[in-house]
């Protein structure tokens, strides 16, 4: 393996020169750079061309799990649908290696993709109006995760095992207690899948496989085999996005592993050949830690239109979802206020009222049996696989105590140095060496991007040289600000271009277009818009007489004139008796989410709006109610406040911001 990554102008100047690959892989997800890095590392000569950036569809916006497999099991068992078996074993040969592997691959999973086993455990309850369906589930679902156990073997990690009403809720205090019948907790595998997907791909490059993201195919290359007549792909004509440069790609094989938009490709070859692809989606949303417990999840496989729910912690935040559902296909999957909803009113079904509130593919098995039969059918000369236990980019290095060495060597805030031991395993070292000195006394480097996200400003620096080229790779997959908090994500944004900005040397121009472009990313497929449509103008005002009074103080505590509305002015003016300072243009956002007629001013109607949303726990994370309600608090007694995010999730803790 080569010590030091090549360059992206390197790769791409490899796929150009290069005068024949024996592999030619589309498609930069899981299954893509899987195959890449089986196809390099038996020691073909390897190319890989991503339209996108690598990790940027399905393989990053997964539930966070290796498989998932309770559902095909489900599906196995409870629906004796017997052609699951298979996908059900693949799925456990991947979280469970064979044991001369397991050290190595543990290796692999705790230091560059932050794998984790925690308890995940699959709850059945059931209406108090259904006695007759009270108790006989349990065991029904009970033997089909023994199943599951079966299937591992000797691999298996550890037994699933069933709890008690009691038990499941000393250990998930926030479920429901009179629909709650028991649980069974089992095992699976916890990852964050982005930075996995980049790992494979970061790899196989150092074994010297030919990648490049941001790399179109326009057409695949043709030709007629002299032997047979018969028309045969040898490569294809590619695009660099970024420059607009073409040129071809030649290969004895071409793989075509681009998910969802496989039949895309297909018809490049065969304008005639049928779809064999039907796209599906799941939606996720992430809502503050508190909602579930740090070392246990929750899956509810009897919703009510029969899909799976998953309630899972990850990077100390919640993530709630569904599996997949029928959809049409396309770049930019933008989540809909009929889904959010759906996840909301099932969370609240199972969640106490004390609480307001895709499977990830088998990459390495799927690039084994694609390499097999890419070598059989052209003949290839290669090896065996040898991707079973082989290490990952960050591994060899690793251990459990290496954040220390962070912390002691470089002086790195202990919350930071495991961020970056767990995320980037020994390259973690080079994070640390590229890192600002703060000029505090503590932490001595490592300049924070957001206060409340352990990432650092030289993770942009080192994402370059993981083929970051946009704004959006930055907080989207090389670090996940997107995917857990929009507004932290918003607030990182200038402060990551500016570092971008001068490395990569873009304009002011070109400046101004990544901004826009990340924040349409923010606001359309990470969720802000449907988070913002849960509050609008026609939104029905249904708070007690009681309520409307103790709000109505509230806010004429800022609005000390009686006009009727509050300004940004307004809201300083209080805060400065509290000596209490905000950034301005931060607080000009804060209004902003509130401001439903966009006059430049908040209105007493549209306050009330925004507080009939939060009781009905259809808004949380609203910044204005958190300030306001703790600025009254503080107003008595004199304290500094503090605004703290709730996590970018949909789901209010009422208790907390009424």
């Amino acid at each position: 393996m080569q010590r030091s990554l090549p360059s992206r102008e390197h790769q791409l100047q490899a796929l150009r020169q290069t005068s024949e690959f024996d592999i030619l892989v589309i498609g930069g997800g899981a299954t893509g750079s899987g195959c890449a890095l089986d196809a390099v590392s038996r020691g073909l000569k390897t190319a890989l061309v991503e339209r996108d950036d690598f990790s940027s569809g399905t393989s990053s916006r997964s539930t966070k799990l290796i498989h998932g497999g309770v559902r095909y099991l489900q599906k196995a068992i409870m629906k004796l649908d017997f052609d699951q078996n298979p996908v059900i074993y693949e799925e456990v040969r991947l979280l469970c290696p064979p044991r001369q592997v397991a050290e190595n691959t543990e290796v692999i999973q705790r230091s560059v993709v932050q794998h984790k086993q925690k308890l995940q455990g699959s709850v059945v309850q059931h209406d108090q109006k259904q006695p007759s369906e009270l108790w006989w589930q349990l065991p029904y679902y009970w033997v089909g995760i023994k199943l599951y156990d079966l299937v591992a073997g000797s691999q298996c990690l550890k037994s699933s095992y069933v709890l008690s009403k009691s038990k499941a809720l000393e250990l998930f205090p926030m479920l429901q207690k009179d629909k709650l019948v028991g649980a069974i907790v089992y095992y699976d595998g916890q990852h964050n899948d982005a930075r996995m997907n980049l790992a494979i791909a970061l790899t196989a490059a150092r074994y010297g496989a030919a990648i490049a993201n941001y790399t179109e195919v326009m057409h695949l290359l043709k030709k007629t085999d002299p032997n047979n007549g018969k028309s045969r792909v040898y490569g294809a004509r590619c695009r660099d996005v970024l420059s607009g440069q073409e040129f071809d790609v030649k290969a004895k094989c071409v793989i075509n592993a681009t998910g969802p938009f496989t039949d895309s490709v297909r018809k490049m070859d065969d304008q005639e050949v049928p779809n064999i692809c039907q796209p599906s989606a799941g939606v996720h949303i992430v809502m503050p830690g508190y909602y579930s417990p740090d070392n246990m999840g929750l899956l509810d496989p009897s919703t009510s239109d029969g899909r799976v729910i998953f309630f899972l912690p990850w990077q100390k935040m919640t993530i709630a979802g569904t599996t997949d559902t029928a959809t049409e296909i396309t770049s930019h999957p933008i989540p809909t206020e009929e889904d959010i909803n759906f996840i909301l009113t099932e969370v609240r079904n199972y969640l106490s009222c004390d609480v307001e509130g895709g499977k990830w593919t088998t990459y390495r098995s799927m690039a084994q049996d694609t390499i097999d039969a890419a070598v059989k059918a052209h003949g290839l000369h290669a090896g065996p696989c040898k991707t079973v236990g082989l290490l990952l980019q960050g591994a060899e290095g690793w251990s459990p105590t290496l954040y220390i060495r962070l912390v002691q060597d470089y002086g790195m805030e202990s919350e930071v140095a495991q961020h970056l031991a767990s995320t980037f395993g020994d390259k973690a070292f080079e994070v640390a060496k590229l890192a600002q000195v703060t000029g505090k006394r503590w932490p001595i480097v490592g300049k924070r991007l957001v206060s409340e996200f352990p990432y650092i400003e030289s993770e942009i620096e080192y994402g370059i040289q993981e083929y970051a080229c946009t704004a959006v790779d930055m907080i989207a997959r090389r670090t996940r600000l997107a995917f857990l908090n929009v507004q932290a994500a918003d607030e990182a944004l200038p402060r990551i271009i500016e570092i971008m900005g001068e490395k990569l040397k873009w304009s002011e121009q070109k400046k101004k277009e990544e901004l826009a472009e990340a924040k349409k990313f923010l606001y359309y497929e990470m969720g802000y818009k449907a988070r913002s449509e849960q509050l609008t103008d026609r939104s029905e005002i249904t708070l007690s007489p009681t309520d409307i009074e103790r709000y109505k103080k509230r806010f004429y505590m800022f609005d000390k004139e009686g006009k009727g509305f509050i300004t940004v002015l307004d809201v300083q003016h209080v805060l400065e008796s509290i000596n209490f300072q905000i950034n301005e243009s931060a607080l000009h956002e804060i209004l902003n989410e509130v401001d439903l007629n966009k006059n430049g001013q908040v209105e007493l109607n549209e306050f009330l709006q925004l507080m009939t949303a939060i009781q009905k726990g259809s808004v949380s994370g609203s910044r204005l109610a958190v300030l306001m309600k703790a600025a009254e608090e503080n107003i008595s007694r004199r304290d500094v406040i503090s605004v703290d995010r709730s996590g970018g999730g949909l789901i209010s803790d009422r208790k907390h911001l009424e």
